[in-house]
């Protein structure tokens, strides 16, 4: 699929994508106010634009820009950037319809990274090592609260990357990672996690695991993160994903002070090491037993025992960008579901080709639990068809809770249209279709025992198809009402369709 950038904009790191979003308006603000990064900014960004499952008032709006955050004269924080459907969009050329297509062709034309010298790397501009005097994280880098009560200070957007001890082979994840003392990061991992696996790996061994954590870098490499099994199994380094994105390698650099390597661009990189058989509590420091928000919009109980990585050093480009997110905001939304979208797109056509028109993850299902897939009955013999394609969604995306389908002529975008089908064209006892006792994803409080009788175990859940689609032999009693295709612009100068 072709992209088209404006021709003066050559989109390959974080500074790039931010004097694209310059080129358009009401995409990227800036505020010269001091602001703290304990909870102040956070609290701040949930009006101008976090959107998502964020406690209400909220709404969607500009990637902001903090040039003054207390007591880091030198950094500048981000957050928002892909908060925005319409922004993650212009970033990479396509409309934000067609996301979900150009992602799927990014992974089957994918760019394996590719390393450079460290003289090359703009992220080695400057240098701190834990062995140096004085070294402090938490005064070098302002990892900020997303409210009061988290567990402490957390790095929300860091691409967390590291090698197989055994294989060789590289994954690239986005993590919680709460800051606990001068040089240690505790580390929660999603049980099945690919860098997980290399943990226990090197743990089972002895040993610890190197890994680099790189913030602030292009979207492509932060949307290519969040891609999952089957699209990615493990061994699949999805920075590949993100060189199929741009038409060029992402390019990596050696650490300076561990045996890992990060992204050459980034804007920060902090180094260190996964200690084997050292845990720690999630809230030593705060004893709020909360960990931070969540994608599904509730704050994460702070859990016992989590690894920890002992950081070796920080490095940087000069004056830094440290970039952030909400973690119910539609940034998640974004990074989450756009790849769910490409990874059912990617299955479902190969089963049912032609037969699923589109897919979007909406930001109610947070990009993770809900998939609207909208489908042409082309003729008698593709009734049925439609369901069959939720069971591939299922298949394409494990923690996928609920699949609604609706017609070709619904705007799948669009929630009012899909709840105008779901009023219309469904009747909860032939058209819901319930899938008990599967596993699903831990951090939704309802699937818990407690909630239901029919759940066993935490993070198991009874998934549900909900067929809002017209029978096809019905076809010609749900026509919509069609007006009269006029040019509006006559009227209103200007006007787009």
């Amino acid at each position: 699929m072709s992209k088209t950038l404006p021709s003066n904009v050559d989109v390959h790191d974080l500074r790039s994508a931010l004097a694209l979003l310059q080129t358009y308006d009401n995409e990227y603000i800036e505020t010269d106010t001091p602001v703290d990064p304990e909870a102040e900014l956070s609290g701040v960004y949930r009006y101008v634009g976090a959107g998502g499952t964020v406690q209400r008032p909220t709404r969607v709006g500009p990637a902001m820009m903090f040039n003054n955050v207390k007591g880091y004269p030198d950094v500048r924080v981000l957050i928002g950037l892909l908060a925005s459907r319409q922004r993650v969009a212009r970033m990479f050329g396509v409309p934000k319809e067609k996301l979900g297509f150009l992602l799927r062709d990014s992974v089957d034309n994918a760019i394996a990274p590719v390393v450079i010298p460290r003289e090359k790397a703009v992220c080695q501009e400057v240098v701190h090592l834990a062995s140096d005097p004085g070294f402090d994280l938490r005064t070098l880098l302002p990892a900020p609260k997303n409210t009061p009560e988290d567990a402490g200070p957390y790095f929300t957007l860091g691409m967390c990357y590291a090698a197989d001890p055994e294989t060789g082979e590289h994954d690239v994840t986005i993590h919680r990672l709460c800051v606990q003392g001068k040089d240690e990061i505790s580390m929660y991992f999603v049980p099945g996690r690919h860098l997980d696996q290399f943990r226990i790996k090197a743990e089972q061994a002895g040993n610890a695991l190197p890994i680099t954590i790189s913030i602030g870098v292009d979207p492509a490499i932060e949307i290519g993160a969040c891609f999952e099994p089957p699209t990615t199994p493990l061994g699949f380094d999805e920075l590949s994903i993100a060189g199929g994105l741009r038409g060029r390698a992402v390019e990596l650099v050696e650490g300076v002070a561990v045996g890992a390597r990060a992204i050459a661009n980034a804007e920060i990189v902090i180094e260190g090491e996964l200690v084997p058989n050292y845990r720690v509590r999630e809230d030593q420091n705060t004893n709020t037993g909360k960990a931070m928000p969540e994608f599904p919009g509730y704050t994460g109980e702070a859990k016992l025992e989590v690894p920890v990585i002992k950081v070796k050093a920080i490095t940087h480009r000069r004056n830094p960008i440290l970039q952030t997110c909400i973690g119910p905001s539609d940034e998640h939304t974004n990074m989450a579901g756009i790849p769910t979208e490409a990874s059912i797109l990617q299955l479902v056509e190969r089963a049912l080709p032609g037969f699923v028109q589109n897919v979007h993850c909406p930001s109610p299902g947070t990009g993770k639990y809900v998939a609207v897939l909208q489908v042409k009955k082309r003729s008698g013999q593709d009734e049925g068809r439609q369901r069959q394609a939720a069971l591939l969604a299922f298949a394409a995306f494990s923690e996928l809770k609920h699949v609604f389908l609706v017609d070709e002529d619904v705007d799948l975008f669009d929630m009012n249209d899909v709840i105008w089908a779901m009023t219309t064209r469904y009747q909860g006892d032939v058209s819901t279709v319930f899938i008990p006792g599967v596993r699903c994803h831990p951090l939704d409080p309802s699937q818990d025992p407690a909630f239901s009788p029919s759940i066993r175990d935490h993070g198991i859940t009874c998934k549900a198809i909900f067929d809002c689609t017209v029978p096809y032999k019905l076809k010609a009693n749900f026509q919509r009402s069609q007006f009269l295709d006029v040019d509006v612009g006559r009227f209103i100068p200007g006007f787009v369709k």
